[in-house]
């Protein structure tokens, strides 16, 4: 007999009585019914059998400790975690990094200068092509998930793994490469966070830059395919190609700048809060960090624009970002909001880092009814645009070269 379970449908603004009704805040944590073979969400019923579930680590009664906006956090379940998801709740899970953000910094603020290595940087984002994007594009979103807790999301990770070592070996001379290492950063669960580091010339007073973005991807119900074609293997291609021409151009950088690829931000930017606990814990200085998650869509019958969050962001450097877009890109930006735990510079700011985020266009225009389903693929629809994406490539290529200046120039 199939066993089935109902969950409530949750909205943004019923948090504070829902949530005080279904979880408990302390020690004390909801036990889930079970076990169940069909969950029912919104009115839609899932597979929720151990067949359906196979190459998943994910344990639906696994119990997490979650930090909503304005909220003291609260005790779910991972099946509670999809079910505010899928009613538009965002979450810090905070399980395993609670102290993120109260080590005092060394550095509490920043001043950013006004854009002027222009030479450098056409020279660069002139050698950016879309070739390579959609070639690595085509592969990475092939994977029938790249949910952090799935076989596949391991063999995506180590295929990206290998792509960024392979790019690093092809683009960037014998000397550059001295400069440069390459990195898992290990997640208990297995698929890890990679960070691929230039070496600056400049003290660690000065900080690093970070330009990031997110590996991994799910569906809303999160057994069920996943290609996450724009939520965010766009912006995780984008950033490659940036760092591809930089090497290509022989980059050598006053700041040591690291690309980042997190792992687990669908999970509750697991792999970013616990990239930066260790810095934090280390001391490490980071003077600017910008996140790209989608970074491919121009919905039909719009302007095509660059969103430039404005919201939960390090303001002096959201202005810096705006000097860069309308210096070096040929679309300009519209200013719009996201909301509480976006995306991974939401961890970096939870720290007391300076973090931003730009994304593909205003939020409201996004591609929402495509992503955390089947359907987030390339060839959905020509809206999916690889010379949009090119844009936010010459974007991080002036982010870096701007920020952490160039040795040799």
């Amino acid at each position: 007999m199939k066993t089935s379970i109902y969950l409530l449908s949750l909205t943004a603004s019923a948090v504070g009585v829902s949530l005080t009704a279904l979880f408990e805040t302390g020690d004390s944590q909801k036990v889930l019914p079970g076990p169940f073979d069909e969950v029912v969400l919104n009115g839609q019923a899932f597979d929720a059998s151990p067949a359906a579930r196979s190459g998943f680590s994910l344990d639906l009664a696994e119990k997490r400790l979650i930090q909503m906006e304005g909220k003291a956090p609260v005790w779910m379940t991972e099946l509670e975690k999809i079910e505010a998801r899928a009613n538009g709740i965002r979450f810090f899970d905070i399980t395993d990094t609670p102290t993120l953000g109260l080590r005092p910094k060394a550095k509490s603020s920043w001043t950013y200068p006004t854009p002027t290595s222009y030479a450098q940087v056409t020279s660069v984002i002139k050698s950016l092509t879309t070739e390579g994007p959609r070639t690595l594009l085509e592969k990475f979103s092939s994977f029938r998930t790249r949910h952090y807790k799935s076989a596949e999301g391991q063999e995506s990770q180590k295929w990206l793994l290998s792509q960024i070592q392979r790019i690093t070996t092809e683009a960037a001379s014998p000397d550059l490469r001295e400069l440069i290492t390459i990195n898992e950063f290990p997640h208990p669960w297995g698929q890890h966070t990679v960070i691929a580091r230039i070496n600056g010339s400049s003290p660690v007073e000065d900080g690093i830059v970070v330009v990031g973005a997110h590996q991994d991807s799910t569906n809303m119900w999160p057994f069920l395919p996943a290609p996450g074609a724009d939520d965010d293997g766009s912006g995780t291609v984008t950033i490659l190609e940036s760092y591809r021409a930089l090497l290509a151009a022989g980059f050598t950088p006053k700041r040591s700048v690291e690309f980042h690829w997190y792992s687990a931000e669908e999970g509750g930017l697991l792999g970013s809060q616990a990239v930066a606990k260790s810095y934090e814990a280390e001391g490490i200085q980071v003077y600017a960090m910008s996140q790209f998650d989608m970074t491919a869509w121009v919905k039909a019958g719009t302007q095509e624009e660059i969103g430039v969050i404005t919201d939960y962001v390090d303001h002096p450097l959201t202005a810096f970002n705006k000097e860069l877009i309308d210096a070096y890109l040929a679309v300009p930006y519209v200013e719009t909001k996201c909301g509480y735990a976006c995306s991974d510079h939401a961890s970096w700011s939870k720290a007391g880092y300076p973090g931003i985020f730009t994304i593909e266009s205003s939020f409201g225009h996004a591609n929402h009814a495509n992503i955390h389903t089947s359907h987030d693929r390339i060839d959905v629809s020509p809206e999916f645009s690889f010379d949009h994406m090119l844009e936010f490539s010459k974007l991080a290529v002036a982010f870096v070269i701007e920020l952490a200046g160039w040795e040799t120039a």
